[in-house]
Parts: structure tokens; C-alpha cells; sequence
């Protein structure tokens, strides 16, 4: 079994699990909850990232068969935690807590523990930099129904804005035109405006 403490390769297991840890708390914590406020999945990734974590450090040291250790990560594909519905961000960051600590796990003679933090940290920057672009580019869209159709002529787009962000008290970035009703002087328009993120 290799030494706990031994760090004279690629990290003892008690090293490597403690830097786990502590990019583990970073991804989830510290980039999953500040931009998701999903308090739910908090247990679950930290708790994937650490199984997952022991049970690459174990095969390593059995020298499990390979397709063994194949088919214990293909459980989380057949599974894919059904008890709920994740979105596609959700698995992406489930997909990297997985990555990382099978990252974090390793411990190869020629891979010192500064090339997994170097790894660890470019990940990390990855994950932050798509979150702010997200953050600044990405709408939300809903559907009303709007009674003042003068406003929907071309050259009242910023009277239009400004009636609609009014109404709503949302800071209305566009505005499409689905259907209008002349006999009612009605029409359904698809807003599109910003979430604050606190």
C-alpha cells in the first residue's frame, strides 16, 4: 500500500487527498454555488469527488483489471442520478469533480504534484472564465402578452423598452414580436432580460 505521507513522487495518498479537498471546495463551492445558489448538489458533488477519488487511488494499488475500473464509471453513465433532473451545467460540473479527483488520484513518478496543482488551477480558471461569460451574455426569456401595439412600429424601439421595463421592472434588453392581434390591439412578445446574480 503505497505511504500515506510519502511525497517524495507524485504525493502520498493523504497529500494528494487534501489537495483534492481543496480544489474540490474551490470548483463547488467557491465557483458551482456562487453562480448556480444550489444548495442541493453540494453534498452530492463533494461526495462523488471523494469516492471517486479512493476508489482511483485503490485500483492503482490492486492493480484492478482494467476493464473493471471502466465499468465502475460507467455505474454514474447508467445511472446518471435519476432520482432528479440535472441540467447540462449540473453534469458538466459533475463530469469535472469526476475529472479532478481522478487527476488528484494519480501518482506517477514523472507527474510531481506541482504539475497536478498547475492542472487543478488551469481548470479552475476555465470554469471561472466560461461562468463570467455566461453571466454576461446569457438572457433570460419570457413571453407576455402587450397591450400598447403603436409602440411595435419601427422607431419606438427604445419607447417600447423603456414601457415594457416599466411594467415588468425588469431592465429589458430586446424584444421579439410573435403575433399580433389588430382586431384586439394586442400582441405576444418574447422579452429577453438579464438575472441578477447576488
Amino acid at each position: 500500500m503505497e505511504n500515506l505521507f510519502d511525497s517524495t513522487t507524485g504525493g502520498g495518498v493523504l497529500v494528494r487527498f487534501v489537495m483534492d479537498i481543496l480544489f474540490l471546495f474551490i470548483l463547488v463551492r467557491g465557483l458551482y454555488f456562487r453562480y448556480s445558489k444550489k444548495e442541493n448538489f453540494l453534498f452530492t458533488f463533494f461526495l462523488i469527488g471523494i469516492i471517486v477519488f479512493f476508489i482511483c487511488t485503490m485500483m492503482k494499488n490492486i492493480k484492478m483489471d482494467m476493464g473493471m475500473g471502466f465499468g465502475l464509471f460507467a455505474i454514474f453513465s447508467i445511472l446518471r442520478l435519476r432520482t432528479r433532473n440535472f441540467s447540462i451545467k449540473d453534469m458538466a460540473y459533475i463530469f469535472a469533480t469526476i475529472g479532478m479527483s481522478v487527476i488528484n488520484s494519480l501518482s506517477l513518478p514523472e507527474f510531481t504534484v506541482w504539475g497536478v496543482i498547475v492542472i487543478n488551477v488551469i481548470i479552475l480558471i476555465a470554469v471561472f472564465i466560461l461562468e463570467e461569460y455566461l453571466k454576461k451574455n446569457m438572457f433570460s426569456k419570457y413571453s407576455i402578452v402587450y397591450d400598447n401595439i403603436e409602440l411595435l412600429k419601427p422607431g419606438c424601439k427604445n419607447k417600447l423598452l423603456k414601457d415594457i421595463s416599466s411594467k415588468t421592472g425588469r431592465d429589458i434588453l430586446k424584444v421579439c414580436i410573435v403575433n399580433i392581434d389588430y382586431k384586439r390591439d394586442l400582441a405576444i412578445l418574447e422579452i429577453y432580460y438579464k438575472d441578477k446574480v447576488f
